[in-house]
């Protein structure tokens, strides 16, 4: 005979939501941020209660806060979990860490970006949390430092794998790079593309186009290039900078708009006079109008010298607009070269300059490119299948726990 009190302990078990506890650097602007906001909201409420915590954001950087307040996603915010490393603080915010989580008493604790996956998975393991997984966005195993500092980051990261249930990469060739830099073997690490809101564009928002290039005193009939990133070091603002007086000599009105800010725009406005630029190349700061913006170009830019799998690709083609990359990444799992756009060697101005001119030379057969991208893009990588996937991996993660 079954004993009553272990069924009612079973169906108890049952009815009880899975709380997952997510942890991020900061909520600056960016995939990261978009990505775990609209996770954390996005899982069934009936069937999950989700905490999200986050450091806080450098004022250069912009934040994503009006996206989880339009989301309902009220933030733990912790004053030193941003992305600086500083050893008395960090041991603080460990320990303050390890209070919440004893406190909360989550099935899972999620980690995204290397601070917060470095922090919050130490805390997760002392408070005792049985399942631990780690996203990498991207990762700063190459690229962004010198050897020794990029040494000791990848030895962090092999060391803090071995408190993760799972790692998650965001693209293939993040997982790739994960392995090749022995973080941990193929059997740990699992590649979950990321998931965004993209049917907002398949619409058209009416007059964008007109209103836009108004704004910014382009001509209606010109070809307009944008880049939309932040700017910091790693997106390499300074190669398309280097690359635009090249197509310039063979495209003397084509437009750059550039989207965004960040620590380095001081140094890339002097470049921009230095190259004699200006009076192409036109800087709007931060916009919350991203449709509207994609809308008012022809054809984006990326020329970052390491990504994970960039939100502004995947953005960009759900509107409709072909995209010139540096090949980094995941970035050849987004774009076909030639069929949706063109893909060019990172750190490489004559590359850059002739995968432009390749686009500008060919405006009707570029407008082709990005008709094409606009569908399977929006099939690829929506929210829906995001939310479906990451539900399926904490359901397989949870049974095997048991």
């Amino acid at each position: 005979m079954v004993d009553p009190g272990f069924l009612i302990l079973e169906l108890h078990n049952f009815m009880k939501k899975i709380k997952v506890l997510r942890i991020i650097a900061r909520l600056n602007v960016g995939g990261p941020a978009i990505h775990v906001i609209l996770l954390t909201a996005g899982l069934d409420p009936e069937r999950y209660e989700s905490i999200l915590i986050s450091g806080l954001e450098a004022p250069e950087e912009g934040n994503m806060l009006d996206l989880a307040d339009e989301k309902g996603v009220k933030p733990i915010r912790m004053a030193h979990l941003g992305r600086e490393l500083h050893p008395i603080r960090d041991i603080v915010t460990l320990w303050q860490l390890v209070r919440i989580i004893r406190r909360e008493k989550p099935d899972i604790v999620h980690t995204h970006t290397a601070k917060a996956g470095f922090v919050g998975r130490m805390a997760a393991f002392l408070a005792g949390v049985p399942i631990v997984i780690h996203t990498f966005h991207g990762h700063v195993l190459h690229g962004y430092f010198g050897p020794l500092k990029t040494g000791f980051f990848r030895l962090a990261e092999r060391c803090m794998a071995r408190f993760s249930t799972l790692i998650i990469a965001v693209s293939e060739q993040c997982r790739r790079d994960l392995l090749k830099y022995k973080v941990s073997g193929p059997d740990h690490i699992r590649t979950i593309p990321l998931g965004l809101e993209l049917e907002r564009f398949h619409d058209k928002p009416v007059g964008a186009r007109e209103e836009i290039r108004k704004e910014f005193h382009i001509p209606q009939d010109a070809f307009v290039v944008g880049m939309i990133a932040r700017m910091v070091p790693i997106k390499k603002h300074e190669d398309l900078f280097r690359a635009i007086p090249i197509v310039l000599q063979s495209f003397p009105d084509t437009y750059f708009l550039i989207v965004g800010d960040g620590e380095r725009r001081p140094f890339l406005e002097e470049l921009a006079r230095e190259l004699n630029i200006t009076h192409r190349c036109v800087f709007t700061g931060f916009r919350e109008d991203q449709k509207r913006v994609y809308e008012a170009v022809d054809l984006v830019v990326l020329t970052s010298a390491n990504e994970g799998l960039p939100v502004a690709v995947i953005e960009a083609l759900s509107a409709g607009k072909p995209v010139v990359s540096t090949r980094v990444g995941g970035v050849p799992e987004l774009i076909e070269d030639g069929r949706t756009g063109y893909i060019v060697e990172p750190e490489n101005v004559e590359s850059i300059a002739e995968g432009l001119m390749k686009a500008v030379s060919q405006p009707e057969q570029t407008q082709a490119m990005g008709f094409i991208a606009q569908k399977e893009t929006i099939r690829k990588f929506s929210i829906q299948r995001l939310i479906q996937d990451i539900d399926l991996l904490y359901q397989e993660l949870l049974q095997l726990d048991r």
